[in-house]
């Protein structure tokens, strides 16, 4: 069974055109790949011309760049809310790295294609890409920072190798999660936050 995705069934075509699109092209790209999907393919699949893809979206790299960004976008607003939240560093932390987890496996496809294809990318949507990443990693290693800092985390690491440590669990998560496993995302997430807590207990 394929692994659980937040792409939408596309059959009536009642969705807003460009939310149409992308669920569509989602669709094609994890099934066929970037590269080996035509624009006239994603257009003919969402029962919308070339015109109305190309109003919404100025090219299929355009496409691409919205599906990890969207993902990217939802992550980080739940992210700023964890973190600015009152409640000790330990449990902020622990929060957010459950919630990477939990919130890329619910848009597995979307993590599987930027991965397979971020290196398809123009120069300058791959440069806006890797700023929003950045962004969002660096507040989550600020969190690991004000922990070692206040003295709840160990400091033997750098608070860098240790969002590294975390983050290369979740970018392999498409490679083998499924949602007829013996985890549910859930799971996964404490079994992952667990072992990040564990890390950096002092």
């Amino acid at each position: 069974m394929a692994a659980k995705t937040t792409t939408e069934t596309v059959g009536a075509h009642e969705a807003p055109v460009p939310r149409r699109l992308l669920a569509v092209a989602t669709r094609l790209f994890a099934e066929r790949g970037y590269d080996r999907t035509s624009v006239q393919e994603i257009v003919e699949a969402a029962g919308v011309t070339k015109g109305a893809l190309y109003h919404y979206f100025g090219s299929k790299d355009d496409l691409l760049h919205e599906v990890y960004a969207r993902m990217l976008r939802l992550q980080q607003q739940r992210l700023d809310a964890v973190a600015d939240s009152d409640a000790p560093v330990e449990e902020r932390l622990r929060a957010a790295a459950a919630d990477v987890v939990v919130t890329t496996i619910e848009n597995l496809d979307d993590a599987a294609i930027f991965f397979r294809s971020m290196h398809q990318l123009s120069p300058e949507k791959s440069k806006q890409v890797r700023a929003e990443r950045r962004r969002y990693h660096e507040r989550f290693r600020a969190l690991v920072e004000e922990g070692q800092r206040t003295g709840v985390f160990s400091d033997a690491t750098p608070a860098d190798l240790v969002v590294d440590y975390h983050f290369g669990s979740v970018h392999h998560l498409s490679t083998w999660y499924h949602e007829d496993g013996p985890l549910t995302p859930q799971q996964v997430a404490d079994h992952l936050a667990d072992l990040l807590m564990r890390a950096l207990r002092p």
